[in-house]
C-alpha cells in the first residue's frame, strides 16, 4: 500500500489506523537550500595542517589536512559530493545538521535548528542513503510530539531528509507502535521492528510504503521461509526478507535459485546490504570437503541477486545486519566485511586468516585505490578503529597483510581523495581529522 498524505493532527485513539497512514510533510524551508554559519577550515590540498599531529599510514600526508572539534560522535558522508555530514548541538535541546566539504575542510550547508523526539537526553540518529544517483543526509528521532494534548499518545518517527547536494530538506513522519529500528540498509530508509512489520521511506520524494508482513510472500515451496522471517533491506525491486531456510525479494527474486558454485541452496543467510549488493553467509553443499568447517560468503547483485564473487572462510560469528558489516569504496569497485575483501570488478574474494581459522584480520575501510586498512586480533570493526589488535594495510591486488605502526590510526572513511580520523582528546570532546592522500 502506498499512500502519502500531509500531517495536520492525529486524533486520540487513532492508533490501530494510524499505523497505515503515512505521513509526509515538507519543512517550512519550502525547498530553499537550509542556512547557518559556515566556519571556515585549513583546506586539505593548502599548507596548513591540523593543530593536533595524528600517527596515520603513510598513503595520508599529515601536511595537508583539516580538523574541527565539537561535532557528534556520529557522522556520515556522501561520496558523490565529496560532503562529510555531523550533528551539532544548537542549544540545549535542539540539534542541526552541518556539513562539511572534505577537500578543503570548510563548512557547506547547515540546517535549521530543531528539537528532536524523545528525553532531553536523546540523540537523534543520522544516516546517509543513495537512490539512483543522488545522495541523502538522513536525521531521525523517535517519540511523541508532546506538546499537543490531540497527539500526546501517539508515537512515531520522525525524519529530516537533506539533499546532500543542495542541502534542501523534506520532514517526513511515520507512526510506529513500538521503538522501531531505522537503518539506510539500501536504496532507502528502512523502518523496522526488527521482524516482519516494516515500512520505507523513500528518500527522494517522502513517500512512504507499508508492506503487511502477510505480503511479504515466501518463495513457493519454502515452507521454513516463513519462519523467523524478518525484513533486512531495501533493494531497486523491493524488500530484502529473509526466512529459516533463505532470503528472497517478494515478486522477485528468491535465494533458492541464486546459490553460488558449491553452496547448499537452502542455506543462505544475508548479513549486509548496500545500495547495491547483498553480501550473503551459505553452506557448503552436503558432502563437500569443506563443507562441516568452511562457510562459503558472496556479494551478490541486489537488483537481481546474481552471485558476484566468493570466497570460503572458517565458520565465524554473524549476527545478520550488524555482524559483519559491509563497507564499500567510494566509487564501488571494493566490499570489505570482517576478515573477508572483494574485488568486484575483478571478480576475486579473499578471506584473511590463518590455514586454522585464527588470527582473522578485522578490516573496516577500503580506498578506491584497493587498500583496505583494518587489525588483526580486534573484537571487532570498533575495537579495530579504538586502537584494538595490531594494525595492518591490505593492498587487495596482491592479498598480502603489511604491519603498521602499533600506535597508527586507521582511517574510519576515505571521501574526495581525504581520509577522515575521528578521536577524542582527554577533555572527552570529539575531534574529525582528515588529511589528504598523496600523489
Amino acid at each position: 500500500m502506498r499512500r502519502g498524505v500531509v500531517r495536520l493532527a492525529l486524533v486520540a485513539g487513532a492508533a490501530v489506523l494510524a499505523l497505515l497512514v503515512l505521513l509526509t510533510t515538507c519543512a517550512p524551508d519550502d525547498g530553499r537550500p537550509a542556512t547557518g554559519a559556515a566556519r571556515s577550515a585549513p583546506s586539505a590540498r593548502g599548507a596548513a595542517a591540523p593543530v593536533t599531529p595524528l600517527t596515520v599510514p603513510d598513503a595520508y600526508d599529515t601536511s595537508r589536512g583539516w580538523e574541527i572539534t565539537g561535532p557528534s560522535t556520529e557522522y556520515v558522508t556522501a561520496p558523490a559530493t565529496g560532503l562529510i555530514a555531523y550533528l551539532e548541538r544548537a542549544g540545549t535541546t535542539q540539534y542541526r545538521l552541518r556539513t562539511l566539504d572534505a577537500r578543503t575542510g570548510r563548512h557547506g550547508w547547515t540546517g535549521g535548528p530543531w528539537r528532536p523526539l524523545g528525553g532531553p537526553g536523546d540523540v537523534p540518529g543520522l544516516l546517509a542513503v543513495a537512490k539512483a544517483d543522488r545522495q541523502y543526509f538522513v536525521t531521525w528521532s523517535y517519540g511523541r510530539a508532546g506538546d499537543d494534548p490531540l497527539t500526546a499518545a501517539e508515537r512515531f518517527v520522525s525524519l529530516d531528509v537533506y539533499d546532500a547536494a543542495a542541502g534542501t530538506r523534506r520532514r517526513v513522519e511515520v507512526p510506529w507502535a513500538d521503538v522501531p529500528v531505522v537503518t539506510g540498509a539500501g536504496r532507502g530508509v528502512l523502518i523496522s521492528d526488527g521482524r516482519a512489520r516494516s515500512a520505507v521511506v523513500a528518500p527522494d520524494t517522502g513517500e512512504v510504503s507499508v508492506v503487511p508482513p502477510r505480503r511479504l510472500a515466501p518463495p513457493a515451496g519454502c515452507a521454513e521461509c516463513r519462519r523467523l522471517t524478518a525484513v533486512r533491506g531495501v533493494t531497486v525491486g523491493g524488500l530484502l526478507v529473509s526466512g529459516a531456510r533463505g532470503f528472497w525479494v517478494p515478486g522477485g527474486w528468491s535465494s533458492s535459485d541464486r546459490a553460488p558454485a558449491g553452496a547448499d541452496p537452502a542455506s543462505g543467510v544475508p548479513a549486509s546490504v548496500t545500495s547495491g549488493h547483498v553480501l550473503a553467509r551459505w553452506r557448503g553443499k552436503k558432502g563437500a570437503a569443506r563443507a562441516a568447517t568452511h562457510d562459503i560468503w558472496a556479494v551478490h547483485e541486489a537488483r537481481t541477486g546474481r552471485p558476484l564473487v566468493k570466497a570460503e572462510c572458517r565458520t565465524p560469528a554473524i549476527e545478520p545486519g550488524e555482524y559483519p558489516r559491509a563497507v564499500v569504496s567510494p566509487g564501488g569497485r571494493y566490499l570489505v566485511s570482517g576478515n573477508l575483501a572483494f574485488d568486484l570488478d575483478a571478480r576475486r574474494g579473499r578471506c584473511f586468516e590463518e590455514a586454522d581459522g585464527s588470527a582473522p584480520l578485522t578490516l573496516v575501510t577500503v580506498t578506491d585505490g584497493g587498500v583496505a586498512y583494518g587489525a588483526s586480533g580486534a573484537r571487532g570493526a570498533a575495537d579495530a578503529l579504538a586502537g584494538g589488535g595490531s594494525p595492518v594495510a591490505v593492498d587487495l591486488a596482491t592479498g598480502v597483510p603489511e604491519a603498521l605502526v602499533p600506535s597508527v590510526r586507521l582511517p574510519e572513511a576515505e571521501v574526495a581523495g581525504v581520509g577522515v580520523f575521528r578521536w577524542t582528546d582527554a577533555r572527552n570532546r570529539v575531534h574529525l581529522t582528515g588529511y589528504a592522500v598523496r600523489g
